[in-house]
């Protein structure tokens, strides 16, 4: 009957607007973690819905300690099981240094050590060394590549304990120039091999 059906789509659509009143988590339980970049195509790339993640982006795909607080609130909260960390080729976290970027503030009077990171924690600074830092440019982690430094979130977040210990926490590497997802170091095209003279080649 299509009374039925119309309760049925009021339910649904109130399920989902209330779903933090009634303590319904996303669709797949699941955070995820990109960069802000406009190449990155999330929800395509992980093939999810709107409704499916919550999904936090920043300059990097870093974990930051912002990206820690909304993590521990979905997977202790909301219902999440599950983070996915995406980072990606071409970021422009390996273009500059966090020493070039407090030089470029500096030329323009504003000391970053002297500056109130948060806007709701007046005591929230860095000094000198931990200014640099802050930006968090792959170089100044000590990482090479968008893999390296999804690995590296993985293990951050792993040792935080305010994350789940049971979380289930993975992650990938968007080659923008394919439009595809690998994991972290694994190149398939280096994995390639052919053959000359009946004998296999490595490539």
């Amino acid at each position: 009957m299509i009374s039925e059906y119309i309760d049925q789509e009021i339910r649904r659509f109130e399920d989902y607007a209330l779903r933090r009143v009634k303590g319904i988590p996303n669709n797949r339980r699941l955070w995820v973690l990109t960069c802000m970049d406009e190449r990155v195509p999330i929800e395509e790339a992980l093939r999810i819905q709107p409704g499916d993640a919550h999904i936090f982006r920043n300059a990097g795909a870093i974990v930051t300690d912002d990206a820690v607080r909304s993590l521990a609130l979905t997977a202790n909260f909301f219902g999440t099981k599950e983070a996915i960390i995406v980072t990606h080729t071409d970021c422009g976290m390996l273009r500059f240094t966090g020493e070039e970027v407090v030089r470029f503030f500096a030329e323009k009077g504003v000391k970053i050590s002297e500056v109130q990171l948060d806007p709701y924690l007046s005591t929230l600074r860095v000094g000198e060394e931990e200014a640099v830092k802050w930006f968090k440019f792959f170089t100044d982690l000590g990482a090479q590549s968008p893999d390296d430094v999804a690995l590296m979130n993985v293990e951050a977040l792993r040792r935080s304990p305010l994350i789940p210990k049971d979380l289930k926490i993975s992650a990938y590497v968007y080659e923008v120039e394919t439009g595809r997802l690998r994991k972290p170091h694994q190149k398939i095209h280096e994995r390639t091999s052919r053959f000359e003279h009946g004998t296999v080649v490595k490539d």
